[in-house]
């Protein structure tokens, strides 16, 4: 077993052994705590991740693997290896909560017309906005953190992020991963689940505010939200044909509900770090890249079609973050049929759930 350069590293050896009946070692290499082993692998990705991750794991190391001719052993660092509650900082998590409560309070009361600065109870007429929108976005970060956990990725809870404006009162939610995704079809479950358990709690939200909203003539300057294709369907539905000049005003559990379908439709952009992205590249592996693109080049053009500047603002924060998704453990394991299909359902989803013009304003 040769040695690059002159580095003596003891761990390359006793690593090297625990991999003699999974990879048939040609070469080594030891860099910055990762020790990297050239040859060829003896069973397939997904069978060498399960015996060698519990080989390794306890002496601090994951396995990492690219191709068939090369296996990476990264060396965790001490805190990564000591195993995390998901309940570790709840405090801060609370905090957020609690602040975002407030904001969503304020937001849900101004579109109600109340005056919460003046008159404090007034917050008490923004609880269904707040209640209803919350438990969207509560059960889509939930999604994510179940289906992490039930996985043994380590996991933050949601952390809700506040801002006084409407019309929602809130940026949305995020969690944390604490440790490496295994496999493509871990990630493309945790990816997939916030999003589907959003959408089963938005739905009905949407549904239950639509049968509660009038229809009204519209008069004077009104803001509109935008309509998807699955949007147009349910008032439709619901409301049936809406006489020209008229509108459905919506109620507050409507808006939260369209909110939570706008929301879910954002997420499912295979950009970044999104859900979409998560859920393109478990699909795609390094063609993932390519994909990025043509969504950032469908938004450029969503931007000539309806003139809203937050999709360029949302390109802007694409390339600003980085294109580059991290890989998980074992990249080569390709996913089942059923997963092609859910993947396929979700792209479904983001053409159906997708205002072109998320916002406007008119004149009547």
């Amino acid at each position: 077993m040769p040695q690059a350069g002159s580095l003596v590293e003891p761990w390359a050896f006793i690593l090297g052994r625990e991999m003699a009946d999974i990879f048939a070692i040609e070469d080594w290499q030891v860099l910055n705590g990762t020790v990297r082993f050239r040859g060829r692998l003896l069973v397939e990705p997904e069978v060498a991740m399960s015996l060698l991750a519990p080989r390794i794991e306890p002496m601090g190391f994951v396995p990492l693997i690219h191709t068939r001719e090369e296996i990476a052993l990264i060396r965790l660092p001490a805190a990564a290896r000591r195993v995390a509650s998901g309940w570790k900082g709840w405090p801060l998590n609370l905090a957020l909560l609690i602040a975002t409560l407030g904001t969503t309070l304020f937001a849900g009361a101004m579109m109600e017309g109340a005056d919460p600065v003046s008159q404090p109870l007034a917050l008490l007429r923004g609880v269904p906005f707040s209640a209803s929108l919350l438990l969207i976005l509560g059960c889509h970060e939930l999604g994510h953190y179940f289906t992490a956990r039930a996985y043994g990725v380590q996991v933050s809870l949601p952390y809700f992020i506040p801002l006084p404006l409407p019309p929602m009162g809130t940026m949305g939610a995020i969690i944390k991963m604490r440790s490496p995704i295994p496999s493509r079809k871990v990630l493309f479950d945790i990816g997939i689940a916030g999003p589907l358990l959003g959408l089963v709690v938005a739905l009905p939200v949407l549904v239950l505010g639509l049968i509660l909203s009038p229809v009204k003539s519209m008069t004077g300057v009104v803001w509109q939200e935008g309509n998807s294709l699955a949007y147009l369907f349910l008032k439709w539905i619901l409301k049936g044909p809406i006489p020209a000049g008229s509108d459905v005003i919506l109620h507050p559990l409507a808006l939260a509900g369209w909110l939570g379908l706008f929301v879910t439709a954002l997420n499912l952009l295979p950009l970044s770090q999104l859900d979409g992205g998560h859920i393109a590249y478990a699909i795609l592996g390094s063609r993932f890249r390519k994909v990025i693109w043509l969504f950032l080049g469908g938004l450029v053009v969503l931007f000539f079609v309806s003139r809203w500047e937050g999709w360029l603002v949302w390109v802007a924060l694409t390339v600003g973050l980085g294109l580059r998704h991290p890989p998980p453990l074992d990249d080569l394991t390709p996913l089942d049929p059923l997963r092609w299909w859910l993947a396929l359902f979700a792209l479904g989803l983001l053409v159906a759930l997708l205002p072109p013009l998320p916002f406007a304003v008119y004149e009547f």
